[in-house]
C-alpha cells in the first residue's frame, strides 16, 4: 500500500488522507470543493504555492480563487506569460515590457520593430486565445542560478540576467510554455486553459492588458480613464532613463559600483524640483485660495504637505493648514459601514456644510472660530482658536477626501488647486515582473505602524484589505480630478526600507493567515541590495516612515 499523509483543508474544515507526492490539484479534486473561480493557487502552511506543488509531509491547505489577491496574482502572471509567448511567436526578436498598472489594467510596452497598431493588438489577442485553447501546461523547472543566467543570456534578456546575478541565490525557478521559457516571481497556473477571461487593446503607443475583476471575476475590471496617472509614470521613466536605472538588476548593479549616494541625491533633487514647480504654479495661478491634497494610506501626504508649504513660502505665500479631523460630525451622527461599525472613512463622517460655510467665510476675509473634535467624548466642540486669512495666506487642506467634489461643493473651482499624492512604484523587477504600487505603501505602513503606533506587522497586514476597500470607495474614483499628480515613491526606497521591514515581518508567526503575505513581502524585498537609511537627507519623505525627519508630525 502506498504511504499516505494527512491534509487539513481550511476551505471545508475537513481532514483527508492522500498519497505522498500528490499535487495540490490532485488533492483539490479529492475534496470536491467546486470553486467557481478556482482553484488558481493554495496556501500550504500559510505559504502560497502553485497547484503543481507536491506534498511529502502533513500540511494545512487553503485553496485560493480569484476573489483573493494571491489568487489573482497567480492568474495575472500566467496571462502575462501567455502574452509574452504570443508576441514571441508572432514577432521574432521583439521585446515586451509589462510596465504600468493603469486604467484597471496593465500597460505593456511592445518593441516590435514598428509602431503598435490595432491590427497588432488583434493578431496578439488571437494568438493568445490559440495558446489558451491548446491547454498548454505551465511547466515548472528548478535549476542552478548559473544555468538560468546562461539560458536568459542566450535569449538576450539582460534585465533577467542582471536580476539573477544580483540575488546571490543558488537555485532559480523558471517556467516553460511550449518552446518559450521565462522567469516569474511567484506561482503560476497549471495550464493555459485555466485562463477563461482577458482583454487586450491598443493603448497609447502600446497595449493594455485587462484581467477579471476581484469583486466579480465573471467580468473584466471596468476600464477607467487615468491619463494623468499614466503621464506621471512616463515622467518618472524619463527620470530613470537619465539615471540609467530601469530595473532592480540595474539598481543593484549601481549599488555594487558605489553609486548609491548619487542615486539618492539625484532622486531627492528631482522630487524637490517637482514640488518647487507645483508651488510656482500655485503662486502664479490667479484666484487660488485653497490647496487640496489627497492620497491613499501611507502615500506620504503629510511630508509632501510640509515640503510644499516650505516651497510656497519661498514664493511669498504663507500657507495655513487646517485638519479635517476637527470637522467630524458628532459620534451619534457618524455613518456605519456594512458590518455595523462606525465608518470614519466615509465622507459623511465629516460636517460638510460647516466646511463649506467656514471656508467660504475665510475666502471673503472674515474671521472664523475653528471647531475641535473631542475623540474622547465623540463631540464637536468650539476650539477657541480664531482664524482670518491675510492677503498672502493660502489654505492647505490634506485628507483622504480632499478631491471629492462633495467636500468643497460650495467653493468655486477657480479658488481650488487640487493635488493627488501617491507612491507609484516605477522600477521593475525585470521586463515581465512589475512591482505593485500597493506593496510599496504596505511596507511603509508596516514600518511606521510598528515604530510609532505600537502595531505589529500581523495587525497591519490584517487591516490592509479594509484599508484598500476604503481607498477604492473614497479616494481612487476622484484621483483624476487633480490638477496635478505627485509621485512620492523614490527609486531607491525599497532598498532603504528593506532592513527595517524585514525585521518586523520576521515577527509574524507561521500559524496565522497573515504569514503568507509577510513571507511574500520578505521574499520580494530580498531582491534588493540593502541601503542604510542614515544616508537619507533629514527632509526626505521616507523619514516620515523610517524616522529621523527634521519635520515635526
Amino acid at each position: 500500500m502506498k504511504p499516505v499523509l494527512q491534509i487539513r483543508c481550511k476551505n471545508n474544515k475537513k481532514t483527508l488522507n492522500v498519497a505522498i507526492g500528490s499535487t495540490l490539484y490532485e488533492i483539490y479534486k479529492q475534496l470536491n470543493l467546486n470553486m467557481d473561480f478556482g482553484p488558481v493557487s493554495a496556501k500550504v502552511n500559510n505559504k502560497v504555492e502553485g497547484l503543481h506543488y507536491r506534498v511529502y509531509h502533513n500540511k494545512d491547505i487553503e485553496f485560493l480563487d480569484l476573489h483573493s489577491s494571491s489568487g489573482l496574482r497567480t492568474y495575472m502572471r500566467s496571462v502575462f506569460m501567455v502574452l509574452c509567448k504570443a508576441v514571441h511567436d508572432l514577432y521574432r526578436g521583439s521585446k515586451v515590457v509589462i510596465d504600468i498598472p493603469v486604467s484597471n489594467g496593465y500597460y505593456c510596452n511592445l518593441q516590435l520593430g514598428h509602431p503598435v497598431t490595432d491590427e497588432d493588438a488583434h493578431r496578439i489577442r488571437e494568438r493568445m486565445q490559440e495558446i489558451i485553447d491548446a491547454k498548454m501546461p505551465f511547466t515548472r523547472y528548478e535549476t542552478t542560478t548559473e544555468e538560468a543566467i546562461a539560458m536568459f543570456q542566450e535569449k538576450g534578456d539582460e534585465a533577467k540576467v542582471k536580476l539573477l546575478k544580483s540575488t546571490g541565490a543558488l537555485y532559480t525557478t523558471y517556467y516553460e510554455l511550449d518552446d518559450y521559457a521565462d522567469f516569474y516571481y511567484g506561482s503560476m497556473l497549471t495550464n493555459t486553459k485555466q485562463i477563461y477571461l482577458f482583454g487586450i487593446e491598443k493603448y497609447f503607443d502600446g497595449l493594455i492588458l485587462r484581467l477579471p475583476s476581484t469583486e466579480n471575476p465573471a467580468v473584466l475590471g471596468e476600464a477607467i480613464k487615468q491619463d494623468k496617472m499614466f503621464e506621471v509614470f512616463m515622467e518618472h521613466h524619463r527620470w530613470q532613463h537619465i539615471l540609467g536605472i530601469r530595473t532592480v538588476g540595474d539598481f543593484n548593479e549601481a549599488v555594487k559600483n558605489d553609486l548609491s549616494n548619487d542615486l539618492i541625491n539625484v532622486s531627492e533633487a528631482l522630487q524637490e524640483k517637482k514640488i518647487a514647480q507645483i508651488a510656482e504654479t500655485i503662486a502664479h495661478k490667479e484666484g487660488v485660495k485653497v490647496v487640496l491634497i489627497a492620497g491613499p494610506s501611507s502615500s506620504g501626504k503629510t511630508t509632501f504637505c510640509k515640503r510644499l508649504s516650505v516651497q510656497l513660502l519661498t514664493c511669498g505665500i504663507k500657507p495655513v493648514q487646517i485638519s479635517l479631523d476637527d470637522y467630524f460630525v458628532n459620534r451619534v451622527n457618524t455613518p456605519k459601514d456594512d458590518n455595523g461599525q462606525l465608518d470614519y472613512e466615509s465622507i459623511y463622517a465629516l460636517n460638510i456644510p460647516l466646511i463649506n460655510e467656514q471656508f467660504a467665510a475665510l475666502f471673503r476675509g472674515e474671521e472664523i472660530e475653528l471647531p475641535l473634535y473631542n475623540f474622547m467624548t465623540g463631540e464637536s466642540e468650539k476650539s477657541g482658536k480664531h482664524l482670518q486669512l491675510q492677503d498672502n495666506n493660502i489654505l492647505v487642506v490634506e485628507g483622504i477626501h480632499a478631491l471629492n467634489p462633495l467636500l468643497t461643493e460650495q467653493i468655486p473651482d477657480a479658488q481650488k488647486y487640487k493635488i493627488y499624492a501617491s507612491a507609484l512604484t516605477t522600477i521593475l523587477l525585470d521586463d515581465h515582473n512589475y512591482i505593485p504600487t500597493t506593496d510599496n505603501r504596505l511596507l511603509r505602513r508596516i514600518v511606521r505602524d510598528y515604530k510609532y503606533r505600537g502595531c505589529s506587522a500581523k495587525d497591519t497586514i490584517h487591516r490592509w484589505p479594509s484599508v484598500r476597500a476604503g481607498e477604492n470607495k473614497w479616494i481612487f474614483p476622484y484621483q483624476e480630478n487633480a490638477d496635478v499628480m505627485f509621485n512620492t515613491a523614490m527609486l531607491f526606497e525599497l532598498a532603504v526600507i528593506q532592513a527595517q521591514a524585514q525585521a518586523v515581518l520576521e515577527e509574524v508567526p507561521e500559524n496565522c493567515e497573515e504569514y503568507a503575505e509577510a513571507h511574500r513581502l520578505r521574499k520580494f524585498l530580498a531582491y534588493f541590495a540593502s541601503l542604510p537609511y542614515s544616508s537619507l537627507p533629514p527632509t526626505s519623505l521616507l523619514r516620515e516612515f523610517l524616522g529621523g525627519s527634521s519635520f515635526k508630525y
